[in-house]
């Protein structure tokens, strides 16, 4: 859409993750700026949001002192995936801003860099021997656990986190094009009777359409949450 042919190329799905970025932004900003130990409406839902990673995910998971350590990090990627999940669903907009491997994938090197800088500065000696070689196994059984615990630890997590977001708004986007490219057809190139049929599409297309809002704000929990569980197996006692 914009400077076409340069490496400053932006696309439409580009201006919508920065439109995306600019409301949530604009929302915390506004929300935190000026608050009052009586809260407005306002500031009421902006608190609920905070409060909701706050207690939920960080505490929960990583107890109170490391929650409150790593509350920033789980905060931003919880909105950020939140809201341009969100897009997938507005008028106009039409496509979440994470249906592009692009924004799942660094989220996920967010995640990856965090969970192991936290296990190194809780034992620098010892995070990685402990993550790949688990106490009390016979040596020859380290032949096999090692590249497996490798695997799962450095490799799988976070290329799960990447595609699991991914999939399921690229998924979620390909249905709702389907539900109604489907009606248009039915109602507007054959008309007729099958009108019918393009009324039936068109409710299941408004149906997954509030199943694509629940999903967007799952999708933002799972990762959130994952990214703490993560984070909480690096800085264990045996860690």
């Amino acid at each position: 859409m914009l400077f076409e042919g340069t490496i400053f190329a932006i696309t439409r799905i580009n201006l919508i993750q920065m439109l995306a970025t600019a409301v949530l932004v604009t929302l915390l900003v506004v929300g935190t700026r000026r608050m009052t130990v009586v809260p407005g409406r306002f500031q009421s839902v902006v608190e609920m949001g905070l409060d909701f990673v706050r207690v939920n995910i960080a505490e929960d998971i990583l107890g109170r002192k490391d929650g409150k350590r790593f509350l920033p990090i789980l905060t931003t990627i919880f909105f950020m995936v939140l809201f341009m999940n969100i897009t997938g669903v507005i008028p106009f907009l039409n496509i979440a801003g994470t249906s592009v491997i692009a924004v799942p994938m660094l989220l996920a090197i967010v995640a990856y860099v965090t969970f192991i800088y936290a296990g190194i500065k809780k034992s620098p000696s010892g995070f990685f021997r402990n993550s790949l070689m688990p106490p009390g196994l016979p040596w020859f059984l380290y032949i096999l656990i090692i590249p497996l615990e490798f695997l799962s630890t450095f490799i799988i997590r976070p290329v799960t986190l990447t595609l699991r977001l991914l999939m399921n708004m690229v998924v979620g986007h390909l249905m709702l094009v389907l539900f109604f490219a489907a009606t248009q057809f039915f109602v507007v190139d054959l008309s007729g009777w099958w009108t019918a049929l393009g009324a039936g599409s068109l409710a299941f297309g408004f149906a997954f359409t509030l199943f694509e809002i629940f999903v967007a704000f799952l999708q933002a929990y799972v990762f959130a949450i994952l990214t703490a569980v993560y984070i909480q197996l690096a800085v264990a006692e045996e860690h």
